[in-house]
């Protein structure tokens, strides 16, 4: 029986959220193709997940390089015996961080952008260019809470993360009615990965059970929506813990 494919962008830590996807999508018999910028990284996510019996590879890619962006999806393309060709693609990649806003560099701003937002329309087209042909699949976008809102020292975040809303909009109206499932996913409160137990010890046990939200439950949230029927597809799902306030 032949093997399905997906594109993980976005790859860093084991405890994180690209990482939880990439180890999702192999327990449902995928071969995914871990893209990220650091190579260690993403050679351990693709390692654990080897070693549970999975198929995956490591694809180093930086998104906002375009010459990337075409390389990781050739590869996907490239025929296999034993491999299906590409059904799911989910964009992951994203930088945060608050700066004032009369302190912030155009530098800073678009860096910010070219990562939250540039990057996700390149993935974006060759997803759809890849996948329109087939007619089927789908292509999954992270979001947050800047996607709708922007916060005081955040302008540079909620900029791109709002772009990005935007490009999964434009792209679901476009190739949703040809078969091709687009969904924006906001990502409403902390995740409980490992950038986020780095910079802030703490946060574990003044948000107590449940507080943060769960890498694998996340992941399971984007497996629901590709498998969603397409008499009800969502476009966009918003996921915050049970204790956090919208």
């Amino acid at each position: 029986m032949a093997v399905p494919t997906a594109i993980v962008v976005g790859v860093g830590a084991e405890q994180g959220l690209g990482a939880a996807l990439s180890r999702r999508l192999a327990e449902e018999g995928f071969h995914v193709l871990v893209a990220g910028r650091t190579p260690e990284k993403i050679e351990q996510v693709v390692a654990t997940i080897v070693a549970s019996g999975g198929s995956a590879e490591a694809v180093r890619t930086d998104a906002t390089q375009e010459k990337d962006v075409l390389a990781l999806f050739e590869r996907a393309k490239a025929p296999v015996a034993g491999r299906e060709p590409l059904s799911l693609v989910i964009f992951n990649a994203g930088n945060n961080r608050q700066v004032p806003f009369a302190e912030l560099s155009a530098e800073d701003f678009e860096a910010f952008w070219r990562v939250g937002c540039y990057a996700g329309f390149l993935v974006g087209r060759e997803a759809a260019r890849t996948l329109l042909p087939l007619k089927r699949g789908s292509v999954l976008f992270t979001g947050a809470s800047a996607s709708l809102r922007g916060k005081a020292g955040f302008a540079q975040f909620a900029a791109a993360k709002a772009g990005l809303r935007m490009i999964s909009q434009s792209m679901a109206r476009e190739y949703g009615p040809q078969g091709i499932h687009v969904a924006h996913v906001v990502i409403d409160g902390g995740i409980d990965g490992e950038r986020l137990r780095t910079a802030r010890p703490g946060v574990v046990n003044d948000r107590g059970e449940n507080g943060l939200l769960n890498i694998d439950a996340i992941a399971e949230a984007y497996w629901q929506l590709h498998v969603q029927h397409p008499s009800a597809w969502t476009q966009e799902l918003d996921l915050r813990p049970f204790k956090e306030g919208f």
